[in-house]
């Protein structure tokens, strides 16, 4: 098996990096594809529970998730991975282990829109005081949106079916290419 094609989602916690992930992979896998969903969430406590949430180690998560992905990639033709992966220098570090064959997806929401969306509610705790590092929210720890995505999915703009719609095509171009 080639090496499985692998789209990296970026965005604010809330932005429906995940959802994108599940509703696209369903469709592919409707269409005969086999694919790995290596959720950044899930992967954290295993990968990297001794890193804190600070930009120094929010990087190294990255990369560590990001050779993770390349030890792994073979076992799919697509790899998709949403992860916040808020610094350009953990989206290059990621495109650098695993290109070619990466492909950087913004998923792109408003902050007002993310904190109404709110799943896990940490927003709400980082309105209370209660976290103080939030990623895209507090001045310390920004989100640095990505000049040099592969595709942008604004899913303020987009319904969720739109959406799924749009990154599946794209997908379905890389792998005829």
């Amino acid at each position: 098996m080639n090496k499985g094609l692998v789209f990296w989602f970026t965005g604010l916690s809330g932005a429906g990096k995940t959802t994108l992930a599940q509703t696209t992979r369903e469709a592919l896998e409707a269409r005969g594809r086999s694919v790995m969903l290596l959720d950044g969430d899930g992967l954290r406590p295993i990968l990297s529970a001794n890193l804190g949430f600070g930009r120094t180690d929010v990087i190294e998560n990255n990369t560590r998730v990001a050779r993770h992905c390349a030890r792994h990639r073979t076992k799919a033709d697509i790899v998709l991975v949403p992860i916040i992966s808020p610094y350009v220098e953990g989206r290059a570090a990621a495109r650098s282990i695993l290109s070619p064959g990466f492909f950087l997806i913004h998923v792109r929401a408003d902050i007002e829109t993310v904190i109404g969306r709110d799943p896990k509610g940490l927003y709400r705790r980082a309105l209370a005081g209660e976290i103080s590092d939030m990623i895209g929210y507090s001045p310390e720890t920004p989100y640095e949106p990505p000049g040099d995505a592969d595709l942008t999915v604004d899913t303020v703009a987009l319904a969720p079916r739109s959406a799924t719609q749009r990154l599946v095509a794209f997908i379905s171009e890389r792998l005829a290419a």
